[in-house]
């Protein structure tokens, strides 16, 4: 392309809409909701009040949500040279030169500095949990382990599962075993939401040379390690037995629904991609519902 050519591709402002693809919004709302039920259950279980908590709820969810944009805008820039392979990633501002990198750059890290300012500012916990997270996620899996080992998308899982750590920590100022067990919920649940979409995409990982599970080891490989997730989360519940029973009867029945439908896989009529569709929909609907549970046990428990 030349400079002539470029100049127009990134001529005028970066639309709100791109925004959102630079810093992945939908990937952040979806942590917000396991950071906020942290956070939520840090004021029930610590005894502090909620209207008392809210500026530190309300910091927690600024800084969270920067963090996470601005790891999210980082690992864009560094994956430029692999999404411009991969077709469903054609339409990323950071793809078709709607912005450059040096503005990238800025972006990325001004959200993150921001970020850790107003997480550093609920507690020193809080800010050290937040900055694991983005080294984490833009070192040890955007750099390292998501080109070059089929182990990236469990590595990645550890920076990915701790926004409900960050939510506890922002009220408490320390960790306890409800905080620990979100935080395993998270972990397990990712590596069966994205061996679901990286099966619907493997054509375009092996395309840009990309170690994914299925493109690497195929359907039966990846399934069997998506069993071996959704096997660890049906003991998870047993750890929160403090939100009640009835919460622990109805997410083991959430679990074990998302094991019957892994279990529809060994039909001789199944259409792996399809199958995988089913998987990756329910992943989104489980984080949800778990995490409403949540929230909406303890409220009931309080009555």
């Amino acid at each position: 392309m030349s400079k002539s050519e470029l100049a127009v591709r990134t001529k005028g402002r970066v639309t709100f809409q791109e925004l959102k693809q630079i810093i992945k919004l939908g990937l952040v709302q979806g942590n917000l909701i396991p950071a906020f039920a942290g956070a939520w259950l840090a004021v029930v279980f610590t005894h502090h009040s909620f209207l008392g908590s809210i500026p530190q709820i309300i910091t927690m969810v600024l800084g969270s949500t920067l963090v996470m944009g601005g790891a999210c805008a980082l690992n864009n820039y560094y994956d430029q040279d692999i999404d411009r392979v991969m077709p469903s990633k054609q339409n990323r501002p950071t793809v078709n030169d709607r912005i450059s990198n040096r503005h990238l750059l800025i972006l990325s890290l001004g959200m993150i500095v921001v970020g850790e300012i107003l997480l550093f500012m609920l507690n020193i916990p809080t800010g050290v949990i937040g900055l694991a997270g983005v080294i984490g996620y833009v070192s040890f899996y955007s750099i390292w382990s998501k080109r070059h080992t089929t182990w990236n998308t469990v590595i990645g899982s550890f920076p990915g599962a701790v926004p409900p750590l960050i939510g506890w920590a922002a009220v408490d100022g320390q960790l306890s075993i409800l905080a620990w067990a979100l935080f395993l919920v998270v972990f397990c649940w990712q590596p069966i939401h994205f061996y679901a979409l990286a099966i619907k995409r493997k054509d375009e990982y092996a395309m840009a040379n990309i170690p994914m599970l299925p493109s690497v080891s195929g359907f039966k490989r990846t399934r069997l390690g998506m069993f071996l997730w959704l096997f660890a989360l049906l003991p998870i519940p047993f750890l929160m037995q403090s939100l009640g029973v009835v919460f622990v009867v109805l997410a083991t029945l959430l679990n074990l629904g998302w094991l019957y439908l892994g279990m529809t896989s060994f039909k001789s009529t199944t259409n792996e991609s399809k199958w995988a569709t089913k998987m990756f929909i329910y992943s989104l609907n489980y984080l949800v519902v778990f995490f409403a549970l949540v929230v909406v046990m303890t409220l009931i428990n309080m009555i």
